[in-house]
């Protein structure tokens, strides 16, 4: 069963999107997480999501737990991980709302 696990920012447990949606709080031996997991299931597919930067959006960037974060998502069953970023560009030809893929 495919799960995927979705590492982002603020918004992404949007209750409007979310079916069944289940908090968990995890400890891992890496440490805990940025935050508790929200599980749930969109258009069928289950998903787990984690807010890199807590809920409250108050871990800065250096202080962000990866290992914590990954252990969780893989003891909750994903097999796949999503993880989105915001940033800027410092090339004109990238304005924002654009989205980039790094290779």
């Amino acid at each position: 069963m495919v799960t995927v696990g979705i590492i982002g920012g603020s918004g992404l447990d949007d209750p409007a999107i979310l079916k069944e949606p289940k908090e968990k709080t995890l400890t891992t031996p890496c440490g805990d997480p940025s935050s508790p997991v929200t599980c749930a299931e969109i258009n069928e597919l289950r998903v787990v999501i984690l807010a890199r930067h807590g809920k409250e959006h108050i871990i800065y960037p250096s202080a962000v737990n990866y290992r914590a974060n990954i252990w969780a998502l893989k003891a909750l069953g994903c097999t796949h991980i999503l993880a989105s970023s915001a940033c800027g560009s410092l090339r004109e030809a990238i304005e924002p709302g654009h989205l980039v893929f790094p290779d």
